[in-house]
């Protein structure tokens, strides 16, 4: 999905659930969120604060989920290069218990950990498939983030994920 289609489904977001965009709630997992220059990574709209402050409404919720995993996803098989960015901020509500739709917040988590793994550059398959890590810096980012906040992820209480998920997330930052 290119970014003008990216822009329009955070618009159409927007015209379908207006409230988000005006309740700009203060929260500390998103202090800083609006001061990233989200445009300026390739294939990535301005309008991220958005998504990421509409996670705090449970009426919206999942479906600012639902946008911001499109946004944040290139193709099915590689993530935007801002995903290092946005990372800390998911993460960071993830550890929240009085967020909304916190289970399926954790599930993208387990996505991104997947998606942060190293591809073996003999892997002929998977470098062609996804890549090769050289090309995509932002694997190697997004593993830095979780293990510099492996704290958050130590703390998420079993049962919101299933067992494997949550062993993902803790091999992801570095807890296994």
């Amino acid at each position: 999905m290119d970014v003008a289609a990216k822009d329009a489904a955070i618009a159409r977001f927007l015209h379908e659930y207006p409230q988000p965009a005006d309740a700009r709630r203060s929260h500390p997992a998103l202090h800083g969120c609006e001061k990233v220059r989200w445009s300026e990574f390739p294939g990535c709209p301005a309008a991220i604060p958005v998504l990421l402050h509409a996670l705090l409404d449970q009426a919206v919720a999942s479906e600012a989920q639902r946008v911001l995993t499109n946004t944040m996803f290139d193709s099915i098989a590689e993530m935007n290069p801002a995903m290092p960015e946005v990372l800390p901020f998911l993460l960071r509500l993830a550890g929240d218990p009085q967020v909304p739709e916190r289970s399926g917040l954790l599930d993208r988590l387990v996505t991104v950990a997947e998606f942060s793994e190293p591809i073996e550059v003999g892997n002929e398959a998977m470098v062609l498939w996804f890549g090769s890590d050289r090309d995509h810096p932002e694997r190697e980012q997004c593993r830095a983030v979780f293990v510099e906040h492996a704290s958050v992820v130590a703390m998420l209480p079993e049962g919101l994920i299933t067992a494997a998920s949550q062993a993902k997330l803790r091999q992801a930052a570095g807890l296994v």
